[in-house]
Order: C-alpha cells, then structure tokens, then sequence
C-alpha cells in the first residue's frame, strides 16, 4: 500500500483541485497525471509516483491542498507499505494509451483504420480535428480557460493526452499553426512577427546574467498577452486635491491613535467607486465571446504593490461598504502581506478595477497596463505644488497627475473622458462622494 501525498509545491498554501482523474478502482501508470492543482497564476499536474490500483480517495474538486496533504492510497504492483509524495511537472503529451499497457498483454496488430492512432510517436497528428465532434471535448477547467483567453475552440482540437484529453500544448499548437496559416494568407505581417534574433552581450563587454524572480515569469505572460490583446487608450487629468490633502492631514493624529495612516490611496478608492457607480461600464468585463459585458454589482478594487520579488495586486473588497479608517487598515495589512511573500490566492482575485500608484517615487504620468479580465486601470503620479489661474491671478495648488488606461473595446473615448472628470471633481472636493 502506498499514500500518496502533495510533494513540495514551493510557497504555494491551500492550492485548489481542480481536476481529479481517476475512481477507486482505476487502474494509474507511472508518471500519469492523477489530479490538477490551480494557484492564483498557474496550474500543476500532479503525476503518479508508482503504477498501481487506486483504492482510496482522500480529496475531490474544489478541495485545497498543501505539501504533505494525502491525496490516495494506491495498491502497487509491489506489496510494500510506503508513503510516497509526488512530483509535480509541467503539462506534457502523454503516450497513447496502448502504449501504457502492460508487457504482458502482446500488443495487437495495427489495422489500416487506426494506423494514425497506434502511430503517434512517429508521426503526430495534426493539432486541428478533422470533423467537428458534438461531444464534449475532454479538458481540465485550466485548460478550458486557457482555450477562452485565446480563443481557441476545444472541438477543432485533438487531444494528445491520456483518452484524448486535450492539454495546453494542444492549445498552442493549434494555436500557432491558425496563426502561420492567417499569416500566409494575409500581406499584413499581424503579430507573426520574426522574434528578436540571439545576441551575445559579451562580445561588447563585461555582463551578468540575473534570473527574473517567480513573480515576474509568473506575471510577464499575463501583462504581455493583456497588452497584445486589449486595444489600450490612455486618457491623462490631473485633478486639485488641496482641500483633500488638508483634510488628509487633519485625521492624522485620529488614524495615529489607531496605529493607521492615512494616504491619498484610501481617498483614491472611495472616489473611483462613486465613479464606477454612475458609469457602470468602467465596473465590467467583457464576456469570452466578445459580444456582452458584464456588469459586476459589487466594488473590489486592486492595488498594486510593490515587493522585493516584483509587482503583485492584491484586492481589497467591498470598498464601497467600508470607512476610510477600514481601507486604511486594508491597504496596511494587504501591503505588509504582500512584501513578505504571504498573500492567499483569494487575495488576488475577483477585482473590479484597480490602482497603480507611483506617488511616492515620482513621475508626471505613464500609461498603466490593464489588469485583464478587467476593462480599466487608473494610475496616480507624484502629486505638486503647482500655479493656477483662477481668473484674477495665480494661486499655489496641490495637483495629482491622473491616468486612466481604458479598453476601448467597452468603453470610447467620450465615456472616458467623463469618467475622468467625474473622478478630477470628486478629488477636488471630496464632499461631492457624500452625493
């Protein structure tokens, strides 16, 4: 008997199952996937550690997990007791099943209908179905995301894994060959563009090589493909926030009291939340077939943080039900879990819009990148001491570069252009959120 457990997953806590494939019962090969995990950003097929019988379960979907959680009890070809951790590995092909079987059964002679299908291993099949099946293809719920962020149909594509489970490198193989055969179709060069050619460096001087932390590879993919695939417009205000600002520093010594500190960000969330509400479609995503939106009745808004290891969002929810002594806690305790590496995936999921503050270091303005599936991004710059016109002469005030990234697939630019000053004048006098 052997109990198979959650190897070492690295800082990954309570990881949710979101796919288990096999019964007690069933008889498991060497290294084949038992179950999926799923993190805020990825996913781990966990493979079996021996051939055997399952003949216990110990978890189902949506069961989180953590290093050292057992999984199965597995009757093993061998009839020693053993407890034994499995090794996650990044999604594979898989061989055919025929070929798994085994050395006792003699393998039966191939016939001409499936010569295709007992051949694999020499001559893989094309990544496109040739009929259209009205069965449900066989995916994991990662996988089936995966196919809707790139809009790759599960029924065009033949699955490589074991009882033609499609996996993510079907996806991208199918994928890329729609891409090259648009490309030959097309004049315009699109995105298949020839990718940046190898240089060496040291041939022009001294270097170092340094690897991206886990969270920038982690998040990397996900800002490109946000970046590639939303038609980003960028709408840039500044909003008068010398009458917030001395509001501000009037609930300094209250929010001390209280072991809080107050800044603009808490004032920030509570604006954008009265904006979102009169324009909704700044509090939506747009649906996987790209003709609805949906419109979200609750106010969770991301902040970006900036750690050690790179740039996380974590989410603070329900801001519009919260004081800004509670969002000033929030951001504390969020923040400080963020830098030490000890935010849930449930910490970062389920935003609505978010923030992208760059205040206390500086700049006059950028353009933030969408955090997909939401459809808008606001970011704040160093705010300054600046003269304004105010008719008879010029008067000292405080201004806060603003910048709203919009996709403009939901929202044009006239709605934007509102949204913004509907956020400037809610700044700017801060009794307007009482409205």
């Amino acid at each position: 008997m052997i109990e198979v457990k959650i190897p070492d997953i690295g800082d990954f806590q309570d990881v949710e199952i979101i796919d288990v494939l096999f019964n007690v019962g069933d008889r498991v090969e060497l290294e084949e996937e038992l179950l999926t995990l799923e993190s805020d950003k990825a996913t781990m097929p966990i493979p079996c550690p021996a051939a055997g019988v399952i003949s216990k379960l110990h978890v189902s979907v949506g069961d989180r997990v953590s290093e050292g959680t057992l999984v199965l009890e597995l009757e093993s070809d061998t009839s020693e007791n053993a407890e034994v951790s499995a090794k996650p590995k990044p999604e594979a092909p898989t061989k055919p099943e025929a070929e798994t079987q085994p050395d006792s059964i003699p393998e039966p002679k191939p016939e001409p209908a499936r010569t295709e299908a007992t051949n694999k291993s020499i001559a893989p099949p094309s990544p496109e179905r040739t009929e259209r099946s009205d069965a449900i293809p066989h995916a994991s719920p990662a996988v089936r995301r995966f196919a809707r962020e790139l809009g790759a149909s599960l029924h065009r594509i033949r699955g490589t894994g074991p009882k033609g489970r499609i996996l993510k490198e079907d996806i991208k193989a199918w994928t890329k060959q729609q891409l090259e055969e648009s490309e030959k179709k097309s004049s315009a060069p699109g995105l298949g563009f020839a990718p940046m050619p190898a240089i060496d460096f040291s041939e022009f001087g001294e270097t170092e090589k340094l690897f991206l932390s886990r969270i920038k590879k982690l998040s990397g993919p996900h800002l490109h493909r946000s970046w590639v695939s939303i038609p980003h417009v960028t709408h840039h205000d500044e909003a008068d926030i010398t009458d917030l600002e001395e509001f501000r520093r009037s609930l300094k010594d209250e929010a001390a009291s209280q072991g809080l500190r107050i800044t603009i960000l808490s004032f920030a969330m509570k604006v954008l939340v009265n904006a979102m509400k009169k324009f909704p479609t700044f509090n939506a995503s747009l649906a996987p077939n790209g003709e609805e939106i949906i419109l979200k009745k609750y106010f969770n808004i991301g902040i970006a943080v900036d750690t050690p290891n790179g740039l996380v969002v974590p989410v603070i929810r329900d801001v519009d039900r919260k004081s800004i002594f509670d969002l000033a806690k929030d951001l504390a305790e969020v923040s400080e879990r963020a830098r030490e590496g000890k935010l849930k995936p449930q910490d970062l999921k389920g935003g609505c819009i978010s923030i992208s503050s760059l205040g206390g270091i500086g700049g006059c303005g950028f353009t933030p990148i969408i955090n997909a599936p939401e459809v808008a991004i606001i970011g704040l710059s160093r705010s300054k001491m600046t003269p304004i016109w105010n008719g008879k002469e010029f008067e000292p005030r405080m201004m806060l570069p603003i910048d709203v990234s919009y996709d403009h697939r939901v929202i044009d630019g006239a709605e934007a252009a509102r949204f913004s000053a509907q956020v400037v004048n809610s700044f700017s006098d801060v009794r307007r959120l009482a409205l």
